[in-house]
C-alpha cells in the first residue's frame, strides 16, 4: 500500500520572534500557491495589532491566511483547542492543497500541530476562581510550596517565575487527584500528512538590533494607544504579553514610560533567546538565514518531490 501522507505536507517555518518569518512565508506561499496558518498565539487576537506585528492588510491579501484575528480577548482559548481546530482546517485545507504551511514561534502551540500534546480535563471555572483567590490572597510562594508538596516531579523542571504555569498545574490536581506530570506520557501522535521543517536564523547581535528597532517602529506605529485602549480588560490572559504588560506598569505609575519601553525591549529578546534555545532541541529542522528565499525555496521544492 502507498504512503498516501507524502502527498500531503505541511511545512512549518519557525524562528525567534523577529527573525524575518512573515515576508519569506509570503514569498514561499506565493510559489507554491499554499494558504498560510498562523501559530502565532497573540496573533489570534483581533485587538492585538501593532503589539503582536500582525501581518498589514496588504500582506494579508496576498495569501490566504488563517487563525489570524479570529479570536478575542475576551474568549478563552487554549493550546489543547488549537491543536484540534488546526487539524480539522488542515483536513480541510488538504483537499485543494498539496503543501500547506504553518508559520510563527509560538513553541508549544507548533508542538501540538506536529507531535499532539496529552489530553487534560477542562477546568471547572469555580476551580480556576479558587485557585486565582488562593494567589491574591497567599502569592506564588505559597503557590510553589503547594506545587512541590503534590507534584514534585513537575516542580522540579516548571519555570517557578511563572505563576500560570503553577497554578494550572494545580487547577489539574485539584480536578483530578493526580499529579500535573502524570498526564505528560510525552507520546508523539502520528499525522496523516507529512512534516518539514524550516527555521530562520541570524546571528544573536543582529536578531537583537532587529528586535530593538522593531519596538522603536510599534512605539511610533501607536503601540501606547493601543495598549491604552486595552487598559480596562488587563485581567485578561491574552493581555500578559510583552508589549503590554509593560504599558500597563506605565499606566499605573510604577514605571516611566522610557523604562516601560526598554522593558519592552528587554523581554522581547528574552522571549527570542528562550525560543532559540527551544527550537535548537529539535535536530529536525533545517536551518536557514531569512536573507537565502532561493536556498529555501530549492530544499523545498527537492523535498517535495522526494
Amino acid at each position: 500500500m502507498n504512503d498516501t501522507r507524502k502527498e500531503k505536507t505541511l511545512v512549518v517555518l519557525l524562528g525567534a520572534t523577529g527573525v524575518g518569518k512573515t515576508e519569506l512565508s509570503l514569498q514561499l506561499a506565493e510559489k507554491f500557491k499554499s494558504p498560510i496558518v498562523s501559530a502565532d498565539s497573540r496573533q489570534f487576537y483581533k485587538e492585538l495589532k501593532i503589539g503582536t506585528a500582525t501581518p498589514t492588510d496588504v500582506q494579508l491579501q496576498r495569501v490566504a491566511h488563517y487563525f489570524i484575528a479570529n479570536k478575542s480577548i475576551t474568549e478563552t482559548y487554549s493550546c489543547g483547542q488549537y491543536e484540534l481546530d488546526v487539524l480539522a482546517l488542515l483536513s480541510n485545507l488538504f483537499l485543494t492543497n498539496d503543501v500547506i504551511f504553518l508559520v510563527g514561534g509560538s513553541m508549544l502551540y507548533i508542538d501540538a500541530v506536529c507531535n499532539g500534546i496529552d489530553d487534560l480535563p477542562t477546568i471547572d471555572p469555580l476551580v480556576r476562581e479558587e485557585m486565582q483567590n488562593v494567589y491574591k490572597k497567599h502569592g506564588l510562594e505559597f503557590l510553589r510550596n503547594q506545587l512541590r508538596l503534590v507534584d514534585p516531579v513537575y516542580y522540579a523542571k516548571v519555570d517557578l517565575r511563572n505563576a500560570k504555569r503553577i497554578i494550572h498545574a494545580l487547577e489539574i490536581y485539584m480536578m483530578t487527584k493526580r499529579p500535573f506530570s502524570s498526564f505528560h506520557k510525552q507520546t508523539k501522535k502520528e499525522r496523516p500528512f507529512r512534516i518539514i521543517k524550516i527555521g530562520l536564523t541570524r546571528e544573536r547581535e543582529e536578531l537583537y538590533n532587529r528586535i530593538n528597532a522593531r519596538v522603536d517602529e510599534m512605539i511610533a506605529n501607536g503601540l501606547e494607544d493601543e495598549a491604552r485602549n486595552l487598559f480596562p480588560f488587563r485581567g485578561e490572559n491574552a493581555l500578559d504579553t510583552v508589549g503590554y504588560k509593560e504599558f500597563f506598569k506605565y499606566f499605573d505609575g510604577e514605571w516611566t514610560k522610557n523604562f516601560a519601553i526598554e522593558k519592552i525591549k528587554q523581554n522581547t529578546r528574552n522571549y527570542a533567546k528562550k525560543q532559540i534555545a527551544w527550537f535548537n532541541k529539535d535536530k529536525t529542522i533545517l536551518w536557514f538565514h531569512p536573507s537565502e528565499y532561493s536556498k529555501v525555496e530549492k530544499c523545498l521544492s527537492q523535498m517535495l518531490k522526494s
